[in-house]
């Protein structure tokens, strides 16, 4: 079975090259809302703490499984972002990691290149039993990126987040 058949597992571990671009973990900069962030997942991390706490910064500035390792000492109840207290799991919360992750694409022209090379593909991430207090549901990030993809396709750029 070929993985257009089965589909691609977005994941920073899979050997295809455009499972592991389009995944939260890789060095990707950024901007959101005039914020400088090195990666999907130091944000994801980094909202995880209010705006005055140290671990917030140093998660924006990381990637991979250093980002991951700031967010596991979280409390996981709100996440603060641009003087907004969100409920952590919540619909707005997701909403804010969509934006994070358009604004990803937005500004790295190879992370945009490898979502156009899955055109026909479903994406999924299965990287194992999923914790129910994950901050963004295997589900809600896969629809994330067919949106984002569709959208890339149909107009050849994406708006800005």
């Amino acid at each position: 079975m070929s993985s257009t058949d089965a589909g691609l597992n977005v994941s920073s571990a899979s050997n295809d090259w455009r499972a592991c671009a389009l995944a939260n973990y890789p060095l990707f900069p950024f901007t959101l809302d005039g914020v400088v962030l090195a990666s999907v997942e130091g944000f994801i991390q980094g909202i995880k703490f209010p705006e005055a706490h140290p671990s917030r910064a140093l998660a924006f500035l990381a990637h991979a499984a250093a980002a991951k390792q700031y967010g596991a000492r979280a409390e996981r109840i709100s996440v603060w972002w641009k003087d907004q207290v969100l409920p952590y799991g919540s619909d707005a919360h997701h909403a804010l990691i969509a934006r994070a992750i358009r604004a990803k694409f937005f500004h790295n022209h190879g992370a945009q290149l490898a979502l156009r090379a899955t055109e026909g593909i479903v994406l999924k991430h299965d990287v194992g039993p999923e914790a129910p207090t994950t901050s963004l549901p295997a589900t809600v990030f896969c629809r994330i990126l067919t949106e984002l993809r569709a959208e890339l396709l149909a107009t050849g750029r994406l708006a800005p987040a």
